[in-house]
């Protein structure tokens, strides 16, 4: 089939976006390729339709366990055959799964990048017809880039294996010297070039400075009832953000990373069909989201630099109608986001401790651990060794990414259970509880030896025995444990933690110390150029954006939060003051309301107000409203 055709019959579109078509001749061609294409732009497209075209497997690398899952889920709906090979899978599942990649007509084999470590597995993927490799999030593979990944530096191996087979490298942000780097890193032979703008002419970049930030986003929301998304720091922030929301009339709900599957997949749906207008959000939210009607992206804490911060807003708009991102600013944002977000930067010293310390908990000795995975409580471990979390969680974040271990961010229940009652005393318990019967009967046929030992219990499995909800087998457990009848342990588990390589401790650390620093550097300016976005008054937002993104031909949107202030003609603060005046003949009003009405921004109404108090032209009444004299 044509590209167009594969286009219509599985993915259900008419045409594609610019410059999509191009890169799928180009890779069809049989040429390396380099794709900088914005989120939203559609880069999986690139590699999925050409690689439908022809007979063989395209490998696809990406150092994203969810993105790679999302996208698996998405191929299967569309019955296109496709698996992963992640971290933290066994040698025998491993071997398994290459058996079906090999023999079960698979189209697509994901792979994060730490699997290209083992030989074994480049070996077995020798012998698999690879039609593309396609290398997605791209700039891993440069040290300049903010994301470095040791392990990305493997992939160019792949061109000694398959010299025919084309390469394409895709991201979504990337300078001129990483865009080098990256063709250099992956041996990229006579690479076509392929950059999308990343102007996006119908969303307004609006910064505002807001005390309140809840009142403005009241405003907002009011003003634009369509389906919003409010972008948050942490978990107790989605919390608290979606239940001030919601008593302020708005139907909302929220997505972390600490929300079970089920948690994540019932919010995202009742956002999804627009039972709720509102997501309040962690960046965990987001990968894989292609709602085209969001009218709104809210950020009320600053973001820590501006390529999440681009690709956060732009998941509104994407029909192309008008949709606003909006950054709110307290006047301590800067100082408080500053501290916080610089002061959490692991040093080397802090890395090596927290590296020990991990091995420690988990009983590592000197030499072992490779391949060990565990369930992971960062809390408990932090409360243990008395760590700062978000330093701590920073410096696992960073050991992840240089592959020496593999951290899972997903939630996960550890459910252990042992009978206290013999058969017979069960069976009587049964009798006098018929309801648990079909529970309990799924439980005893699946796990023999519960009455000898305490034993994990698959709870998914138990329910689809009993052809009841998971809800429902767990509310069983807890009333037999409360009888006495069972002991009952439900361990909850941030992550699942696998140790990538042996425990070397200092040879370890020294050997990616460097790159700590380096990242640490990049992050501060990162951080300075947030800075720099949000306090240039001068400049048009979008371009702003577009010239930190590279792009220098650029003219004022028009639309953005600066270009709408250099539009309003300048008012005199006496003019305004009549306006008030003139306002405040029909009803009393407070300083908000009157702003809100005028379309005022919160230093106009306050000169003004001053003018008209200092005149005796209007006065406070006990209401903090102001009624004219």
């Amino acid at each position: 089939m044509e590209a167009q055709q594969i286009l219509k019959t599985y993915w259900n579109h008419d045409s594609f976006r610019s410059p999509q078509l191009e890169i799928i001749q180009s890779v069809l061609e049989g040429k390396d390729t380099f794709a900088l294409m914005p989120t939203g732009g559609g880069k999986s497209i690139c590699f999925q339709v050409p690689a439908m075209m022809q007979p063989g497997i395209c490998l696809v690398i990406s150092p994203l366990i969810a993105l790679m899952k999302d996208q698996i889920q998405n191929l299967e709906k569309r019955n296109i055959k496709a698996l992963a090979l992640t971290g933290g899978i066994s040698s025998d599942d491993t071997i398994n799964l290459l058996d079906n990649c090999q023999f079960g007509n698979y189209k697509f084999l994901y792979l994060s990048p730490e699997r290209l470590q083992s030989d074994w597995i480049v070996e077995r993927i020798k012998g698999l017809p690879i039609n593309l490799i396609a290398i997605d999030e791209a700039h891993c593979v440069s040290q300049w880039g903010h994301d470095f990944r040791p392990a990305y530096l493997k992939i160019s191996k792949l061109k000694e294996h398959f010299p025919k087979v084309p390469f394409l490298a895709l991201t979504a942000s990337a300078t001129q010297r990483v865009q080098e780097d990256i063709c250099t890193q992956l041996g990229l032979e006579h690479p076509q070039l392929f950059k999308k703008s990343f102007a996006r002419e119908n969303i307004a970049y609006m910064v505002f400075e807001a005390e309140d930030k809840l009142f403005r986003i009241q405003q907002i929301l009011t003003k634009n009832p369509e389906p919003s998304i409010i972008y948050v720091r942490n978990r107790k922030a989605c919390h608290d953000v979606s239940a001030q929301v919601a008593a302020m009339g708005f139907k909302s709900t929220f997505y972390h990373g600490g929300l079970t599957q089920k948690e994540k997949s019932k919010n995202m749906q009742s956002w999804l069909d627009e039972d709720v207008q509102v997501m309040v959000a962690t960046n965990a939210f987001g990968m894989g989201i292609d709602k085209p009607n969001v009218r709104t992206v809210i950020h009320i804490q600053l973001p820590e630099n501006l390529e999440n911060y681009y690709q956060e807003a732009g998941r509104a708009g994407r029909n192309g109608a008008k949709a606003f991102s909006v950054l709110l600013v307290a006047p301590s944002d800067i100082q408080t986001t500053e501290s916080q977000f610089l002061a959490v930067l692991p040093d080397k010293a802090f890395l090596k401790e927290v590296y020990i310390k991990l091995n420690n908990y988990f009983q590592i000795g000197y030499g072992e651990g490779i391949n060990e995975s565990f369930y992971f409580n960062m809390n408990h471990f932090c409360h243990h060794y008395k760590f700062q979390v978000l330093k701590t969680f920073n410096a696992l974040q960073f050991l992840d990414n240089q592959g020496i271990i593999s951290l899972s961010k997903e939630f996960s229940e550890k459910i252990s259970l042992q009978f206290l009652l013999d058969s017979r005393e069960m069976l009587r318990y049964l009798s006098l509880n018929p309801s648990d019967e079909p529970v309990l009967t799924a439980i005893l046929r699946n796990y023999t030896g519960i009455y000898e030992i305490e034993t994990a219990i698959n709870t998914t499995l138990i329910a689809r025995k009993a052809n009841t909800s998971e809800e429902n087998v767990i509310d069983v457990l807890k009333r037999m444990h409360q009888k006495e009848v069972c002991v009952l342990h439900i361990q909850s588990n941030d992550s699942r933690l696998t140790f990538n390589e042996v425990r070397e401790d200092e040879l370890t650390i020294n050997r990616v110390a460097k790159f700590l620093q380096q990242q640490n550097e990049i992050k501060t300016k990162q951080f300075e150029s947030v800075i720099h976005f949000i306090s240039d008054k001068k400049l048009c937002k979008s371009r702003l954006l577009l010239d930190y993104f590279g792009e220098t031909d650029t003219k004022d949107c028009g639309i953005c939060s600066v270009c709408i202030t250099k539009k309003k003609t300048d008012r005199s603060p006496i003019e305004i003051a009549q306006s008030i005046l003139a306002l405040l003949k029909n009803s009393a009003l407070t300083s908000r309301e009157i702003e809100n009405a005028l379309d005022l921004n919160s230093e106009e109404t306050i000169f003004a107000l001053q003018l008209l108090l200092e005149n005796d032209k209007v006065k406070i009444n006990n209401q903090n409203q102001y009624i004219s004299l």
